[in-house]
């Protein structure tokens, strides 16, 4: 059987430890279940030996029953409502065994999905860009069980093999000759599990990797619903969907049919057994070496020790299924995430908001020189302009202050203090982002501006939404703070989603903000309205603001100037201006630009004469 898998095995029962006292509950009642099946045929010997065929009893049973035993009427009462008593002991002990072992399985599956979540939430972004959500969403949801799966075979493996050992010896102990024989099939079991484990995991790999590839094609689709109606693509989209998941289907059909196979094989095994075993009892009987009921006992015996043996084999079988998705699950909690903290990193209190780019530099994988030897200063409470074109760096230089990427040379230095020598969580307490495109979640408009603090009181989300001039809008909804906003934000407008991302900004109170392009999608009297609750928010903070539209900095303190990852100018607009050369040339396109905008051409003059 391959190997690989079970370096991960021990790490598995570690998520048994807080709940061993269900753990030791589940293996007295498997003790129990398995002394209780050694009983089940015994009524059976007692019927056909004792009562049809008038042997006496066993002298412990006798003395036990008394006159009673002698009455053959009243024997075939007492062995009955022993086999009954034996049914209802074997059901109400799998009855508790099935409510311990769920209870077990649940909350390991639940612990283990959890521990995945967020080990995935601390991965970097640059790790999530670099893999679908829909393959991770698939580990978690459908591969998050495999350790309480592997975990619950034992119970079922335990009471097999003490089933299997406890049948064996009585059944020695009657007749050496048949248990030896029934052990005859053990090799060709092992040999079968051995070749099955080793052949089916490759394909089991590519079965699942397949399957979420298919919920990759659903995730993705659904995120991106708007683009593929604008664009009339649902035809198209379910034809890629049918196309990957009619591959995976026909993989798992493939799979299936092993499965099948080897199911056929073992159950043939086991039944060669059987025959071999019921003739040698047989024939044991007609040279008077057993009784008609003692070769029942032995047969029973003989076909309750195959039944546990093929539980072992399918159950071994079964879990190479596991074994794959133990290897995939146990792969990503092994990733190390690219961002973390750094050794001897403390918290940091309430920072001033000075901060100093020192020859930063900065590249994604697989590309160069996405930013190179930045150096610049910001004191406490400046404005900080970034202007460039698409693709300069912009949005990926501030990305760099609360470590969304790590920067792979120069520093960043927060109040003097190298970010890398600050507590993640504590760095990230010191900045706010409002993003170009506002990302709310589903919830209500008061869940998602609570989201900047969460031990906010309703007063003062508010507050928090009167200073980005949403509550007005906010109370001519019917639902008003309680209103749902559905799917990223969809009930409401771009500016008002805008507004409220600001009013979260308001409530985290952060004394470093980051505004990437805010006004950019918004019309000129919405970008009044924001800008206008902008300015409120970046009072007293350390501002860095990615413009589009130039006018918006008039008021910065420091305007820098990115053109291919470089910084190539900076200073005041007014220097800047005054230079003449990157900024000037920016600021001269769009100046003529709204010019020849405002400007009515001759068809248009004509017209409106």
């Amino acid at each position: 059987m391959n190997a690989i898998p079970f370096k991960y095995v021990i790490r598995v029962f570690r998520y048994l430890k807080p709940h061993w006292r269900l753990a030791a509950a589940s293996i007295v009642v498997t003790m129990l279940s398995a002394a209780a099946a050694l009983l089940t045929p015994w009524t059976l010997k007692i019927v056909v030996d004792h009562v049809l065929e008038r042997q006496p009893l066993p002298p412990i049973l006798a003395r036990a029953l008394g006159t009673v035993g002698t009455d053959r009427i009243s024997l075939l009462v007492i062995a009955v409502c022993g086999g009954l008593a034996v049914t209802l002991l074997l059901n109400s002990l799998h009855v508790v065994s099935n409510y311990i072992n769920t209870r077990i399985d649940q909350f390991i599956t639940l612990d283990f999905r959890s521990q995945m979540f967020l080990h995935a939430q601390r991965l970097s972004l640059a790790y999530h860009e670099r893999r679908r959500s829909g393959m991770l969403i698939y580990m978690i949801n459908s591969q998050g069980d495999a350790p309480a799966a592997l975990i619950m075979t034992v119970p079922m493996l335990m009471e097999s093999a003490l089933t299997l050992v406890g049948m064996l010896w009585i059944s020695f102990a009657m007749d050496p000759w048949i248990a030896l024989a029934s052990l005859a099939v053990v090799p060709f079991l092992y040999y079968s599990v051995g070749y099955y484990a080793s052949h089916i995991q490759n394909r089991l790999q590519r079965v699942l990797s397949l399957e979420g590839e298919s919920l990759s094609v659903i995730h993705e689709s659904l995120s991106i619903m708007r683009v593929i109606v604008a664009f009339g693509r649902e035809e198209h989209e379910f034809k890629r969907f049918r196309t990957q998941t009619t591959h995976a289907v026909t993989e798992r059909v493939k799979i299936t049919v092993r499965q099948t196979v080897f199911s056929l094989v073992v159950n043939m095994i086991t039944a060669i057994g059987t025959s071999v075993v019921l003739g040698i009892g047989a024939y044991q009987v007609i040279q008077g070496r057993l009784t008609v009921g003692q070769m029942l006992v032995v047969i029973a015996y003989i076909a309750a020790v195959y039944k546990p043996l093929e539980a072992i084999s399918f159950t071994i079988g079964s879990l190479q299924d596991r074994f794959i998705s133990l290897k995939n699950t146990f792969e990503l909690l092994d990733t190390v995430p690219d961002i973390r903290d750094e050794p001897g990193a403390q918290a940091m209190q309430r920072a001033k908001g000075h901060l100093q780019w020192e020859g930063v530099k900065f590249a994604y994988p697989g590309r160069t020189n996405t930013l190179s030897d930045i150096s610049f200063e910001v004191k406490p409470g400046q404005v900080v302009g970034i202007v460039g074109q698409t693709g300069a760096g912009k949005s990926t230089l501030v990305s760099l202050l609360p470590r969304f990427y790590d920067i792979t040379g120069g520093r960043i230095l927060l109040d003097g203090v190298d970010i890398r020598k600050i507590l993640l969580r504590s760095l990230r307490d010191q900045v706010s982002v409002v993003l170009q495109e506002p990302l709310l979640f589903s919830g209500t408009i008061a869940e998602n501006i609570r989201y900047g603090r969460l031990d906010a009181t309703d007063a003062e989300i508010v507050e928090a939404a009167k200073c980005a001039n949403a509550h007005d809008f906010i109370m001519n909804l019917p639902q008003k703070y309680q209103t749902m906003l559905g799917e990223r934000g969809a009930a409401v407008s771009g500016g008002e989603r805008q507004r409220i991302s600001i009013a979260r900004a308001f409530l985290k109170d952060a004394p470093i903000l980051i505004l990437d392009e805010p006004t950019s999608s918004v019309d000129s009297k919405t970008e009044a309205v924001i800008l206008d609750a902008l300015d409120r928010l970046m009072a007293g903070r350390t501002t860095f603001m990615i413009a589009h539209r130039l006018s918006t900095l008039n008021n910065a303190d420091i305007i820098l100037v990115l053109q291919q990852g470089q910084l190539v100018e900076k200073g005041t607009q007014a220097e800047l201006l005054a230079l003449g050369k990157h900024y000037k040339q920016l600021y001269d396109a769009q100046v003529g630009l709204a010019r020849e905008k405002a400007t009515p051409t001759v068809e248009q003059s004509t017209a409106i004469a």
